[in-house]
């Protein structure tokens, strides 16, 4: 399992922050890292007022995934 681990800000409070995830169960890590982009720009126009601040890729295990 690979998750899309970004931190979304509010555009009009940028210190107002989230750690968000996207999970794909179907990607390795690489094909992850290339397809953030767009998942991202998917993303930010489902939500107009959040701007993207950093992103990566990372593995999580089922157990990870329960806490």
């Amino acid at each position: 399992m690979i998750e899309l681990l970004f931190v979304a800000c509010l555009s009009t409070a940028p210190d107002e922050c989230r750690e968000r995830s996207l999970v794909f169960t179907d990607v390795s890590p690489m094909q992850c890292l290339m397809g953030a982009q767009p998942e991202l720009v998917k993303w930010t126009a489902s939500h107009p007022n959040q701007e993207i601040k950093s992103w990566r890729c990372r593995t999580v295990s089922f157990a990870e995934r329960d806490t």
